[in-house]
């Protein structure tokens, strides 16, 4: 299967006959404005963490495509199941930056309501989310709702016992879930390759999955397919498994190091397909871009930038007591006592 590509790296159009899409200069104004976003928050984040102010970061750097696309390609009332890197599609749902770094400075375990937003807490544990997306798609069924479950994973997580438990239960319940696998080339340090012996929209086929093959850094093609295919999902079709073929340019995590696994001329030829790039080309192009445009865009940046590390600084800290109330939703009496105990211990120092 070959990957839908509508707008390649020179930034040209290519109109897909299966994936209609009404390209204009509004809707690809929107589309590269919140990948730039998504990048600053990004560099603003990763600087953070160097200077000590963040405890770890996941950059989302190279994937802005493929968040930023299947995100608006969903309605958004649609409940969202991430796993912890998709800064892009957390900002497309409205989510502050104050409400994502406070999990990574260490002053909460995470930072905005899942309701209010329909975007569910990070999952951290691998692929876990993907259970609790298709236990919820399976309640959306049975409720009758006009909604879909959308879920995001990388090619590291499709390993995990869990995906493959998901992708079975899924397709046996013909549960209304969209799984958004980001192949970004590296499980940290496993390439693809060694992971795998069956590409993973094959695998996923394999299950019983409506699978389709994506251009993960053309945000167009991202955006029509998932739009498609979550019309079809809604409709009753069951479940479907998008994978979107990207690349991660920066390491797994602040922790990692890249160098030590994949060498500098594959990042480099990854970077001639930087997903923001070919959209700039394209607006240059199709002359939908001009200097007050990208100066206004230029300006809303760099205040973004200004404003995250603000805030950073600014987290509230944790009341440490304040976890005893959230460990279970009754309090029983022991724990009633341990924090009556850890209180007397805090009033006991003399500062």
């Amino acid at each position: 299967m070959k990957p839908v590509q509508l707008l390649d790296p020179a930034g040209d159009l290519h109109p897909h006959p299966d994936w209609p899409l009404d390209i204009t200069p509004e809707l690809t104004r929107d589309l590269y404005r919140k990948m730039r976003l998504a990048r600053r928050l990004d560099e603003e984040a990763l600087a953070l963490q160097r200077q000590g102010e963040l405890g770890l970061w996941l950059q989302v750097l190279g994937q802005e495509a493929s968040q930023v696309g299947s995100i608006t390609g969903v309605r958004a009332s649609d409940h969202v199941f991430p796993s912890y890197r998709e800064h892009a599609a957390a900002m497309c749902r409205g989510i502050t930056p104050a409400e994502l770094l406070i999990q990574w400075r260490g002053n909460a375990h995470s930072g905005w309501d899942p309701e209010r937003y329909r975007f569910h807490i990070y999952t951290l544990v691998l692929a876990a989310q993907l259970l609790h997306a298709t236990g919820y798609a399976m309640g959306v069924q049975r409720d009758g709702a006009d909604e879909l479950v959308l879920t995001y994973f990388g090619d590291g997580s499709s390993s995990e016992g869990d995906a493959n438990e998901a992708f079975n239960w899924a397709a046996a319940a013909g549960a209304p879930v969209l799984f958004f696998c980001q192949n970004n080339g590296w499980a940290i340090s496993t390439p693809p390759q060694i992971q795998m012996r069956a590409p993973l929209h094959q695998r996923a086929a394999g299950f019983g999955l409506d699978a389709h093959l994506v251009d993960g850094n053309d945000v167009l093609a991202v955006h029509a397919v998932t739009r498609g295919v979550a019309d079809q999902v809604r409709s009753g079709s069951g479940p479907a498994f998008i994978e979107a073929i990207t690349y991660r340019m920066a390491g797994h995590s602040t922790s990692d190091d890249p160098g030590r696994y994949r060498t500098d001329s594959e990042v480099d030829g990854w970077r001639t397909r930087d997903p923001l790039a070919r959209m700039e080309l394209l607006l240059e192009k199709q002359g939908w871009s001009d200097a007050a445009y990208l100066s206004e865009l230029d300006l809303e940046c760099k205040e973004l930038g200004t404003e995250v590390r603000r805030i950073c600084k600014e987290l509230p800290l944790p009341e440490l007591d304040e976890r005893f109330d959230q460990v279970l939703a009754e309090r029983p009496e022991l724990l009633t006592e341990q924090r009556a105990g850890y209180r007397d211990l805090v009033a006991s120092f003399v500062d």
